[in-house]
């Protein structure tokens, strides 16, 4: 054994094992030569041999506090965090003061969703030991765990201060910039780290939420792929290796990796969010919402879930507008009253003065919203409003550059923390803020919970109310959210002539009435699948089996993935509708997009969530659109445009009067003729459809908003 030992001094580990090998064969219970080749096993990576030894050498000596703490780290490494518990409470009970032992817990502790104790325990440590990097590591990875960023930064820093190779102090740095949105800082940490750690599965699966984060699924992919190799349990690799196969529309890859993960842990709350994404894809909302719930039911102030449901309860037919704003009550009290509200400085209160406004949005992008949001742009009068953008999307395009020459200040937020940017907001001297975002991808909600600006809109790209108790208007129309529902929104309703506008399309040429050349009616549906509902398909497949020979055209990138268009197409067979009368096409460009309302006669409208940028794109082609109210925002859409544009005939308050207005204009194509010619020009003639005179009605909303708060903060100075 003495000559064991002084290999091992030596780094001749090969005769470490020789030698321990040798003394168990004349001595099966001898505890130290165990022990010792369970600790070669553990450093080699055999972690189901040092299990075996070490569970052996706890037998041997139940009071050595070494044997205990070893096989906790083998436990944690196997992710049997439950096990590696109790043998290091064993290993401290035995030895109160190791350093090593209280950290390792602190480790522990950490995974099993105790960020606090996990900190005592790195504490005590560090305590015991001030040069300890590793406890100040490990505290700093237990602070980021809970949102204390600033503080995890400096012990990394400490950590670094003592080690300066410290590969997981580096990695924890990247992790902090990571979270701050410092994406060039978190990049190069991780790289840096990687070189001292390379291929360390823990770190490539941060590099790789970076990679997710920046949309670069690909490299994401990798860095998960790779982790995994080396750890096929980790749960944040298969969580987010999940997430990409969801972005990149692999929907079956996307729930077999799901079902490993909840194998590894049947209560991952990300797991059951996950799965609730897949669900929603399919068009099966109920079930995705029963995921969504599980996950809630697990963590109540789980941010994903709690958003996401927001998202989906949009296209639940029984979610009237108590549930949708319910739903955003709930975000305010998990959420956004828990963030600090700022104090904001004087301003001056003239009401007629030159406005600041600020618009705050992910979609000054190729994106649905930016269709809404750039004709009011392009219209601002910069001589009574000072437009201050603040693009909060890691990626550009075309599109960007075109808001970019709409302002007169441009900032690049994408890498600003949520308190940077509440910060450059006030800087700025903003009026009023304005989201576009709401509760989508991109939404920076938890700045406008800080209320960094005296008024706060949300509009254009989510209208549907924030349930921000500091958020003070939205903008809408009577129709998309009637007096009878307001007084359940946190926000103010301002009306405009319609819910969103978009510039006129001019780029499509004028096309014949499909049904003259065809000899049959074909309808369109240009949404995204997941609006598709159960209910919308008995009804489309209803006016189909009337209207005689009748196909549909259903367009959607979704449809790529050819498990969900098999599904899709199953769902109207399942109606009695022919798979050959289901026509399903998926990515184009915008521009073959636009020119295959060509093959249109009627365009549906989905329900119970409408559509918006898509019924405006088939109206200026000159097709009309089906459209039905109902009884949440999110379905009252569609009605809304219809209508504005001078075709309230075309919109139904039920089911039976939206299949009677198809059937009805199905059966007069010289109606339909004529309105297919002389769409656009009506469009143009309305407050809705004409940007110049919406741009003005949004702008007065804007100056109403200032003159009130102007009214209301001198009454208040005047009392004061």
């Amino acid at each position: 054994m003495s000559f064991a030992i002084e290999a091992l001094g030596q780094g001749r580990f090969d005769e470490v094992e020789i030698l321990c090998r040798e003394i168990l064969k004349e001595v099966p219970d001898h505890f130290h030569a165990t022990h010792l080749l369970g600790l070669r096993a553990f450093d080699g990576g055999w972690l189901e041999d040092a299990q075996f030894l070490l569970e052996r050498a706890v037998a041997l000596d139940p009071r050595s506090p070494d044997a205990h703490g070893n096989l906790g780290a083998v436990y944690f490494a196997l992710e049997r965090f439950k096990d590696a518990r109790a043998c290091q409470e064993k290993a401290i009970a035995l030895k109160p003061n190791c350093p090593i032992t209280l950290t390792n817990l602190g480790n522990t502790l950490l995974h099993l969703g105790l960020a606090k104790e996990a900190i005592e325990l790195h504490e005590r440590a560090i305590r015991l030991k001030p040069n300890y990097a590793d406890a100040f590591c490990n505290r700093g990875m237990a602070e980021l765990m809970i949102g204390q960023f600033e503080r995890a930064g400096v012990d990394f820093d400490r950590a670094l201060s003592f080690q300066p190779r410290h590969a997981e102090a580096i990695a924890g740095k990247a992790m902090v910039s990571l979270e701050l949105r410092h994406f060039e800082a978190a990049e190069a940490a991780f790289e840096a780290s990687l070189a001292l750690k390379p291929g360390s599965p823990r770190i490539l699966v941060q590099r790789g939420r970076l990679h997710l984060t920046l949309y670069r699924l690909e490299q994401a992919a990798a860095d998960f792929d790779a982790a995994l190799a080396q750890s096929p349990r980790n749960e944040l690799a298969l969580c987010w290796r999940a997430q990409v196969d969801i972005m990149v529309r692999n929907t079956a890859g996307a729930m077999a990796g799901v079902k490993t993960l909840l194998e590894v842990n049947p209560q991952s709350e990300a797991g059951m969010s996950l799965l609730a994404s897949c669900h929603a894809n399919q068009g099966d909302i109920a079930t995705a919402l029963e995921y969504l719930d599980a996950a809630l039911a697990i963590a109540p102030d789980f941010p994903e879930a709690i958003g996401y449901k927001i998202f989906v309860l949009d296209y639940l037919p029984e979610a009237d507008f108590v549930v949708q704003q319910a739903a955003r009550k709930y975000w305010w009290d998990q959420i956004g009253a828990k963030l600090p509200q700022r104090t904001l400085s004087p301003r001056d209160l003239d009401p007629d003065r030159r406005i600041v406004i600020g618009y705050v949005a992910s979609e000054f992008r190729q994106h649905s919203a930016a269709y809404t949001l750039l004709p009011v742009m392009r219209h601002h009068d910069h001589a009574k409003f000072k437009i201050v953008c603040y693009s909060c999307w890691p990626l550009q395009d075309g599109m960007t550059e075109k808001f970019k020459a709409c302002a007169d200040v441009w900032v690049e937020a994408a890498q600003f923390s949520d308190d940077e940017l509440a910060d450059r907001i006030q800087a700025d001297g903003i009026d009023i803020l304005i989201d576009v975002s709401g509760h989508t991808t991109g939404s920076r909600l938890h700045v406008f919970s800080r209320k960094p600006a005296p008024i706060q809109v949300t509009g254009f790209g989510h209208a549907t109310g924030t349930g921000l108790q500091t958020m003070d208007y939205v903008l809408a129309d009577p129709i998309f959210i009637p007096q009878s529902a307001r007084h359940l929104l946190a926000e103010k309703v301002y009306d405009l002539p319609s819910l969103i506008t978009i510039d006129p399309i001019q780029d499509v040429p004028p096309s014949e009435l499909p049904m003259l050349r065809n000899g049959y009616v074909t309808f369109g549906v240009f949404n995204r699948i997941l609006k598709i509902s159960d209910e919308a398909i008995r009804v489309w497949s209803k006016v189909m089996r009337e209207v005689a020979g009748s196909k549909i055209i259903i367009k959607n990138g979704l449809l790529d993935d050819p498990m969900l268009r098999d599904g899709l197409i199953a769902r109207f067979v399942a109606q009695g509708i022919a798979e050959e009368n289901v026509i399903c096409m998926g990515s184009t460009s915008r521009r073959e997009h636009l020119r295959a309302f060509a093959n249109v006669d009627i365009s549906l409208d989905t329900f119970p969530q409408n559509g918006g940028i898509s019924t405006w794109e088939s109206l200026y082609a000159g097709v009309p659109v089906v459209a039905k109210l109902g009884n949440g925002s999110s379905s009252r859409a569609g009605g809304s445009i219809v209508a504005a544009v001078g075709l309230g005939d075309w919109v139904a308050d039920d089911d039976e009067g939206y299949a009677a207005i198809a059937c009805k204009f199905a059966a007069q194509p010289a109606h339909l003729a004529k309105l297919r010619a002389d769409l656009p020009a009506q469009i143009a003639n309305s407050p809705a459809g004409n940007v110049e005179i919406y741009t003005r009605e949004v702008e007065a909303g804007y100056r109403q908003f200032w003159r009130d708060y102007c009214a209301e903060a001198s009454e208040t100075c005047d009392v004061a």
